[in-house]
């Protein structure tokens, strides 16, 4: 995760594709569907937090 103080800001992609590699998954899906999950994740988590849930 990228934070600063009191927001999410993103997620590590050289993580995540080293993550995707080991696990088999192909980089070319990776590379197509990760910045839209990545932004509904980032949304969701700042939501949460903003309102003092961490649950989902």
């Amino acid at each position: 995760m990228r934070v600063i103080p009191g927001a999410v800001v993103g997620i590590d992609m050289v993580a995540a594709f080293e993550l995707a590699r080991a696990l088999g998954v192909d980089t070319r899906l990776v590379a197509e569907w990760l910045p839209g999950i990545e932004a509904v994740m980032v949304r969701r988590m700042n939501e949460q937090a903003k309102g003092g849930r961490i649950d989902g």
